[in-house]
């Protein structure tokens, strides 16, 4: 439903963040840009793990060859999904039901996100998505996918509704050393080759799972008071949803 009240907020003159993924399909997106180009508002896309200061150290290490030339990376994501609202019944949530625009590949799509917004530009060579689990749900609840992006980068991406206990990390290869982050532990840590060393990089003292959300409304104001781009553009959240279509169309 996110197109229906978006479409005429922008054609309004609104500034807009967008829960992601933007749609359910790409169906309407075309009309939201022109929307928006009417209006002339600005859209910012909900993925919030573009401000995670650890994430964010990664893109730094990554971008300034800290580990040489970046080889591969393995990102994954798996939570039990009846944990995720225990108030509620995982059954009638979104991400159970199809109906609503749910499966584990469009409720799990961050990591195409970032994982674009650390490499470049991404294509799918391959992907697996089913049903293996025995949860009561009418969607994907697994997906392994193959990635290439821009400067020969290849890596897979795991995500899934299952896991017990969860996990979402991501590990980066390079010809000099590696990076792995953790969102458990919310650092992240490079080893350096050349000193044989690990390096670990940790968030302020205060830093919390709400700090992404509370970095990202503080940009989405400067980008409504015309003081800052938007960080995530809709051309973004369109990659994203290219993306998860052509990851559903292989699976």
């Amino acid at each position: 439903l996110h197109l229906d009240t978006a479409i005429p907020a922008a054609e309004a003159g609104c500034h807009i963040l967008m829960e992601k993924p933007v749609s359910d399909s790409l169906d309407g997106i075309a009309d939201l840009k022109n929307a928006l180009q009417q209006g002339g508002g600005s859209l910012l896309v909900g993925f919030q793990y573009r401000f995670h200061p650890s994430l964010g150290q990664v893109k730094k290490w990554v971008t300034s060859g800290e580990i040489g030339r970046v080889i591969s990376f393995r990102a994954e994501w798996g939570d039990y999904l009846p944990d995720w609202h225990p108030w509620e019944d995982y059954r009638q949530s979104y991400a159970a039901r199809k109906d609503l625009g749910g499966g584990v590949v469009r409720t799990l799509c961050h990591p195409l996100d970032y994982l674009r917004w650390i490499f470049g530009e991404a294509s799918i060579r391959n992907a697996f998505v089913g049903k293996l689990s025995d949860l009561e749900l009418d969607v994907d609840d697994h997906a392994d996918v193959q990635l290439k992006f821009d400067e020969n980068v290849e890596g897979t991406l795991h995500l899934d509704y299952y896991r017990k206990p969860g996990t979402h990390r991501l590990e980066v290869f390079g010809t000099n050393g590696m990076i792995e982050w953790k969102n458990e532990t919310g650092a992240a840590r490079i080893y350096r080759q050349e000193i044989d060393a690990w390096e670990t990089y940790l968030p302020e003292n205060d830093f919390e799972r709400n700090t992404l959300f509370i970095n990202e409304m503080k940009h989405f104001l400067a980008v409504s008071r015309g003081e800052e781009p938007s960080g995530c553009t809709l051309e973004d959240g369109l990659r994203v949803q290219e993306l998860v279509e052509e990851i559903l169309h292989h699976g």
